[in-house]
Formats: structure tokens, C-alpha cells, sequence
């Protein structure tokens, strides 16, 4: 039995007993380790409502030419850090530090993927999307406490990305107030630079950029030249930067798997005793089977703790 087949077998298991870890896949790429974090509160729902060798077209030429000082100058936003603990959200002075360790261990590969050397050659590997087979299994909770545990990195900077354009969370879930223009309006307007359009927080290394306009044909504008570009851009203008991308769930509808063309590694949250094995299954298949893809087994009880046997990883799951 492959390890994509057992990982699955875990997942399927889980909905007539307690719910064993799920295996990273694809088979022939794998994190080292792979966690999964558990049990997550609930977001409230009114809170929640809601390629590389790209050659720059001449506008982002002119940007990427300018000094770094004149690129990066984000809109300042305050961060509620009270009330994204009480959500059971990651912040950088959190009192829980199970949590904190969880997250440690999901962030390790990721870096290490991203700027050491692979075991196989990684093309945007500072790219990496945050998605879920299903709606609700905590994908954007795993993006905004990953994003602030890389920020908590002495020489790593972040930059969290609002692509779930259907129904944006992470502006909601941080309170930051009525929608701000952000990678919709970017994607659109064809003149202004990125830097208008991030957000600064008070976690010093991490920035945000939001969704933006609502827009009709948000697949599109995810597959278009300028999102190439963008992610071109992203991937390779800061050489010491994370870019988490929090997109729509992968069969919610096409823009997910449009994005995930773009990205160098891609995370899939699953719900412990929820996510079924079939429609797990069925959202893998949507992925590139070269992409480095890993799963995050999200809400997991207390008590498991296990281990793949890779020689120099081990697996974690706390409450």
C-alpha cells in the first residue's frame, strides 16, 4: 500500500473511530514532518462570512527597478492580539505554547524547502498556498498562525495573501475593518505599485495583502498574465521572504487549482472526524501530482502522537 493510499485509509478510518494522523503526499514528494494541530475553537460565522519565468510586463519592470525603500510603503493596520488569542489564534506573545510548538514543526520543511537545498528541484518554493478540500476545516486559522510563527523567525519575513476571492476571511477573522482595496484592484489597475496595497502590522516582519473588489471572473483573474507576474514577482524581488497564499477550498470551484499552478509548496487542512476520504481524494487529484503538497490534520483530539520513520523527522499532534 502506497503512503498516499494509507494516508487516506487514516482519514476514511476516522469517521467510525478516533482519527489516526494523515501522511503528507504526494508520494514521491514529501514534508518532513508533517503536523497536525488540534482542537481549534470555532471562528464565529459572523466573523467569517465572506509560473515561473515570467518575463515583467513594463510597469513592473519600472517597479522592480526601484529602491526598496520607494517599493515597500504599507498602509499601517492594528492587529486585535486579545481577541486572535481568545480565537485560539497564534500570536507572537501567545500563552499557549503547545500551539506555538505545533506550528514550529508545520513551518520547519517549509522553510528548509524554501531555502535550503531540496531533495528535488523547487521552482517559487517561498510560494506556498494554504487550501482545504472542503469549506470550514480551518484553512484560514492555519494560514494567519503559520504567517505570524514564520514572522517570529529572526531572518524571515512574511507576506500573507488574501486570494480566497469568493469569500475573503482573513480581513474579517483580524478585524481590520470595511474591505481595502488589495490583489483584485492590483491585478486590475495596471499602474499602481504593490506597496500601495500592502498592509503593515505591528508584528514587524509581516505584512498583508487582502482580496480586495469583489470581482465576477475571479478564476480568470487568478489564471491571467498579471497574476504570472505577480507571483514572479513575489517569488523572487525578496529573497529572504514567506508568501502564504489563504485560497478557496479546492472543490468549492476552479480558482484554487488555478492558483496552485503558481505555487512552489501547497498545504491541505483536514478536518479530524469530518473531511470523508473520497472527497479528500478527490481533492488531491486536482493537484498537480509534481507540486510538494502536505496535509495538516486540523481539530485532531488529544493523545496522538506518531511517527513516520524518516530518519531525521518525527510527528506531533497536541491538543
Amino acid at each position: 500500500m502506497s503512503l498516499i493510499e494509507k494516508a487516506i485509509d487514516r482519514v476514511g478510518k476516522g469517521h467510525n473511530r478516533s482519527v489516526e494522523p494523515a501522511a503528507p503526499v504526494p508520494e514521491k514528494h514529501i514534508y518532513e514532518p508533517v503536523s497536525q494541530v488540534g482542537p481549534i475553537p470555532e471562528i464565529p460565522s459572523d466573523l467569517v462570512n465572506r509560473g515561473t519565468g515570467v518575463s515583467p510586463s513594463p510597469r513592473k519592470e519600472s517597479a522592480l527597478r526601484q529602491s526598496d525603500q520607494q517599493l515597500v510603503q504599507p498602509r499601517r493596520v492594528g492587529l486585535k492580539l486579545d481577541r486572535m488569542q481568545a480565537m485560539g489564534l497564534l500570536t507572537t506573545d501567545t500563552a499557549n505554547r503547545e500551539i506555538a510548538e505545533e506550528f514550529r514543526v508545520i513551518k520547519r520543511p517549509l522553510l528548509r524547502n524554501a531555502f535550503e537545498q531540496a531533495t528535488l528541484p523547487l521552482d517559487h518554493g517561498n510560494l506556498v498556498m494554504v487550501t482545504s478540500a472542503q469549506p470550514s476545516e480551518g484553512k484560514t486559522f492555519i494560514s494567519i498562525s503559520l504567517a505570524v510563527s514564520i514572522a517570529m523567525e529572526f531572518d524571515r519575513t512574511v507576506l500573507l495573501v488574501d486570494t480566497d476571492l469568493p469569500k475573503p476571511s482573513i480581513g474579517r477573522v483580524l478585524d481590520l475593518g470595511d474591505p481595502l482595496p488589495g490583489l483584485v484592484d492590483y491585478l486590475l489597475d495596471g499602474k499602481t505599485d504593490l506597496s500601495t496595497f500592502l498592509l503593515k502590522t505591528e508584528i514587524p516582519k509581516l505584512n498583508i495583502l487582502p482580496a480586495g473588489s469583489h470581482h465576477p471572473n475571479a478564476t480568470e483573474l487568478l489564471a491571467s498574465q498579471s497574476m504570472k507576474e505577480l507571483t514572479n514577482q513575489l517569488s523572487l524581488r525578496y529573497r529572504d521572504r514567506i508568501v502564504i497564499f489563504d485560497s478557496p477550498p479546492l472543490l468549492a470551484n476552479s480558482q484554487a487549482a488555478a492558483l496552485a499552478a503558481y505555487m512552489g509548496q501547497i498545504l491541505v487542512v483536514v478536518e479530524a472526524s469530518r473531511t470523508p476520504q473520497l472527497v479528500l481524494k478527490e481533492a488531491l487529484a486536482l493537484l498537480d501530482s509534481n507540486k510538494l503538497v502536505g496535509l495538516v490534520l486540523n481539530k485532531a483530539k488529544r493523545g496522538w502522537i506518531w511517527s513516520y520513520g524518516y530518519s531525521s523527522s518525527y510527528g506531533y499532534c497536541g491538543s
